[in-house]
């Protein structure tokens, strides 16, 4: 089926394809010049209407489902759905008017990041989706440290704290930190977030003026791409290899990387790169944004050290999260500031949180820290995921070898690999997979520039059996596929 979305309109208000995709889709629901269950084309046929890469027409599908716009349906394709979406309060945005004054326009514009809302994962193995199993989790101790953090009798749930969020919490994550990953750091360093994309966004428009180049790993995460955009900031891709960012002497301010283990493909980047990027940063008198998303899992191989232990000028900003060793609800992130910049943060940060959210959260989770319960918590975590991760990785090597690469990693909760087949039969193999009721990510979503397919997938939330049987399905769908082909 082909649709007129007069896309080239779009394309030149919209700095990003999928962005320019997603509006002339949006728009045309909304106009009802695409009524209530018209089923769309392929993002091939898309692709190939309108020029684009598989991977932005697959993205721009992303945020519509994410959004309420359209819904899938395995094995039957896209369609609009019947009612458009409930429009959204915007009640943090409009505490923030001298935020909006200059970002405003553009934030607005700006739908939210895949896989936010509330889509309905397909049935079956979703290799895809990330988080833990939630069986993992530590309910008693976690309860026991909520009703700690709400005082006798609920006295402490009325007491405030400053925007950087609660001293304890930032005392408990100073002590780990200097345990776990060789930080160094005073608890007055430390910014906690809604989020570690709130921290990162947050600092993009405090550091980048419109115009103004942040170098971007190609991959990323495409939240990191949305936080550039949203600050008018021209993007410099920069080339990921397997040892991670290959380095250039850009002009920019600002460069976004993931060192320990870049996201998504796992490459941990070398000593003398990482010596090299800090000398770079002091050339052009530039900041780096350290995000370290996962680093807690480790499951082999000496801990790899945070470029913020190696930075002696205070070039680096480093950024972490709860939300991979907790659950994802907690919407809990942070950032080690330099002393510098700590009050511009704090300054900025109030105009979008005026008052500290989360922060029952906050003091239990400082508790369930000092008490000893986090670090229990993660090293059995760790010791399952790292079981599941060699079981993945082993099965996938046995049965589905021939179809992807894995790329080598003792870390994480994912596992990036390239696809070994034709790349035109990627789309197929990838619908052949959902049909056997296995789905995972298309690594395409994540790329600036086009690149070679590539699948990423999420193994930790399966069991070992579970993980057998997906990656068996995987295998079978190919079968599936030759034999079509085969007549």
């Amino acid at each position: 089926m082909e649709i007129s979305l007069h896309l080239e309109t779009y394309i030149e208000k919209h700095r990003y394809k999928y962005l320019a995709l997603y509006h002339a889709l949006r728009d045309a629901i909304m106009e009802g010049r695409l009524p209530g269950g018209t089923k769309l084309p392929s993002t091939r046929e898309l692709a190939d209407q309108y020029g684009l890469s598989r991977g932005s027409a697959a993205l721009g599908y992303d945020m519509l489902v994410s959004e309420g716009y359209v819904h899938s349906e395995v094995g039957r394709g896209t369609f609009v759905a019947q009612a458009g979406p409930a429009p959204t309060a915007g009640g943090d945005l409009a505490a923030a008017p001298l935020a909006l004054s200059r970002w405003g326009e553009r934030l607005l514009e700006l739908p939210p990041i895949p896989g936010s809302g509330g889509a309905k994962a397909p049935a079956g193995i979703d290799l895809g989706g990330g988080g833990m199993s939630m069986e993992l989790f530590p309910y008693a101790e976690w309860r026991s440290a909520m009703t700690y953090a709400g005082g006798r009798g609920g006295e402490d749930m009325q007491r405030g704290a400053d925007p950087a969020g609660d001293l304890g919490l930032r005392q408990a994550l100073a002590a780990h930190l200097r345990v776990t990953r060789g930080i160094h750091t005073d608890p007055e360093q430390i910014v906690l977030f809604s989020g570690s994309m709130q921290g990162i966004t947050l600092l993009f428009q405090l550091l980048l003026n419109e115009g103004e180049a942040a170098v971007l790993e190609d991959s990323c995460y495409s939240g990191i791409i949305r936080a550039a955009a949203a600050c008018g900031a021209e993007v410099i891709p920069a080339e990921v290899d397997v040892h991670g960012i290959r380095l250039s002497d850009w002009d920019a301010r600002l460069v976004l990387v993931t060192p320990s283990r870049q996201y998504p493909t796992g490459a941990v980047l070398t000593l003398e790169r990482r010596r090299q990027l800090l000398d770079w940063a002091e050339r052009h008198q530039a900041v780096i944004l350290e995000d370290d998303y996962d680093s807690e899992f480790r499951f082999g191989g000496r801990p790899i050290e945070p470029l913020k232990t190696l930075d002696t000028r205070d070039r680096v900003i480093y950024i972490g999260s709860f939300s991979k060793t907790m659950f994802a609800g907690l919407r809990l992130g942070y950032a080690i500031v330099p002393q510098s910049l700590v009050d511009a943060v704090l300054r900025a940060k109030t105009l979008y949180e005026p008052l500290t959210t989360g922060l029952l959260e906050q003091r239990a989770l400082a508790r369930f820290m000092a008490r000893g319960d986090y670090g229990r918590h993660l090293r059995r975590l760790t010791r399952i995921y790292g079981a599941r991760h060699r079981h993945f990785c082993a099965r996938m090597r046995e049965k589905a070898g021939h179809l992807f690469s894995l790329m080598p990693g003792d870390s994480g909760l994912h596992v990036y690999a390239y696809w070994l087949q034709p790349p035109e039969a990627f789309a197929a193999f990838t619908a052949a997979a959902a049909a056997r009721g296995v789905t995972f990510r298309d690594a395409s979503g994540y790329r600036i520039q086009p690149g070679p397919p590539a699948a990423f997938f999420s193994y930790a939330r399966w069991d070992e059996r579970q993980l057998e049987e997906g990656v068996d399905r995987l295998a079978a769908a190919w079968e599936d596929i030759r034999h079509r082909m085969n007549g």
